[in-house]
């Protein structure tokens, strides 16, 4: 029987597959499918969607336009009692500023939370704007917003009646500016809801 040696020699093929290749003749091994991203990737997507900045922006746009139409309001309904009071009592108009006063005082009431909202849409590096942090502006927009828009009615409606009186008895005075610091106070109770929403949003 011929030798393995033997058979080398006259050039027969070898039974024994050859232990070095080439490159290009080198089996590789199919490519293994991409491996799936972990659970906490996968997590924070779902609670940190593209949409989220949008609803803490709404947050910021309606603080802002609920909060400056109550002032806008209250402004206007009070100017139009002291433009008659001024009229015939030029001397009382200083005293009767004091609405346009406390309705200017409810925008500045929005713009501080619309500014705090604005300072945490840019989540620290690693970190993303989530779900969760997006409702709670939105919900402290609303807020300052909605009181800040009541309390301009209110003040516009007293401050209008008030000065309007105040010009035949001066003793309502005294009584007018109470009215206009319970119709301010309802402002105030919003920023305070509003502020402890954003300082939640904070962790």
């Amino acid at each position: 029987m011929p030798s393995s040696f033997d058979l080398w020699a006259r050039g027969a093929p070898s039974t024994t597959a050859p232990t070095h290749l080439p490159p290009s003749q080198q089996q590789t091994s199919p490519p293994t499918p991409t491996d799936s991203p972990p659970a906490s990737t996968m997590a924070d997507s779902e609670s940190a969607p593209k949409f989220a900045p949008f609803i803490g922006m709404a947050g910021i746009a309606f603080a802002m336009i609920f909060g400056t139409i109550g002032a806008a309001y209250g402004t206007a309904k009070s100017g139009i009692g002291i433009s008659g009071v001024g009229t015939f009592r030029p001397d009382l108009i200083m005293k009767s500023l004091i609405p346009v006063v406390m309705s200017g005082i409810i925008a500045v009431y929005s713009l501080v939370i619309a500014v705090l909202i604005a300072g945490d849409m840019a989540p620290p590096p690693g970190q993303h704007y989530a779900l969760f942090t997006g409702f709670l502006h939105l919900a402290a927009g609303l807020s300052v917003g909605l009181t800040g828009l009541a309390a301009g009615y209110a003040i516009g409606i007293v401050g209008d009646m008030g000065v309007r009186s105040y010009m035949q008895q001066s003793r309502i005075f005294v009584g007018m500016v109470l009215i206009l610091i319970f119709g301010e106070v309802l402002g105030l109770y919003g920023l305070i809801v509003a502020l402890i929403l954003n300082t939640k949003s904070r962790g």
